[in-house]
């Protein structure tokens, strides 16, 4: 199976140390999250070859999948706990779910494209990831059900936080997700205190759009 032969490993490996601890991803737990997570299930077969580049990729649909910098970057803000419960808004390829799932106890992920939660779902079941749950819809309305989530990570894009996602964060929660316009935007981390939300703000970053009646409305390319 692609992403079990040694020099895979190696290439994981080397990613780890060069393009995450090498620039200040700390968290041992995240650290060995990505180091056992083979990149290349998770894009298309022709750029499997490229998986352990310092770059985000495409995997269809307008789609891509975010630079491993920037997933360690937003895995280490949520600081997710092996008895935690995380919601994550655009499941794309799986890759960013299949690392909370090695991090928290119960994984809900939430796709707006058919085809992409397909895919993404026989990559968990090829890793044999038991603890995820995914849901066809519009992520900015969260998962009430679920609800309340010690995390909630957005992998795409909005003009600000939608308030369903605030309402669903537990006490003592994080949520990561990237804030601002279609051309650039802030990594945001609200931890809800005894006081109310508490924000801060990690640097600039660059998202493909939440698509949603509560953030952008429409696709910037239709």
């Amino acid at each position: 199976m692609r992403g079990l032969a040694p020099e895979t490993r190696r290439l994981r490996r080397r990613m780890v140390a060069s393009q995450l601890a090498g620039r200040g991803i700390r968290n041992c737990r995240v650290l060995a999250a990505m180091a056992s997570v083979p990149r290349e299930w998770f894009l298309p077969p022709h750029l499997a070859a490229e998986a352990y580049d310092d770059a985000p990729l495409p995997i269809g649909s307008g789609q891509t999948i975010s630079q491993p910098l920037i997933v360690g970057l937003m895995t280490e803000a949520l600081a997710p706990r092996r008895h935690d419960r995380v919601l994550e808004i655009g499941t794309g390829s799986g890759y960013q779910t299949a690392i909370l799932a090695r991090l928290a106890d119960r994984v809900y992920t939430i796709e707006r494209l058919p085809d992409l939660l397909v895919e993404a779902e026989e990559r968990f079941r090829r890793l044999g990831l038991t603890n995820i749950e995914t849901r066809l819809g519009d992520g900015a309305a969260g998962w009430s059900e679920g609800a309340p989530f010690q995390g909630i990570i957005v992998t795409a894009a909005a003009p600000g936080v939608p308030a369903p996602l605030t309402e669903q964060l537990a006490p003592g929660g994080r949520l990561v997700i990237p804030v601002g316009d279609l051309a650039s935007q802030e990594l945001v981390i609200l931890q809800r205190g005894s006081t109310g939300l508490v924000e801060r703000r990690a640097g600039g970053v660059r998202f493909v759009p939440l698509i949603s009646r509560l953030a952008f409305t429409e696709e910037p390319w239709a």
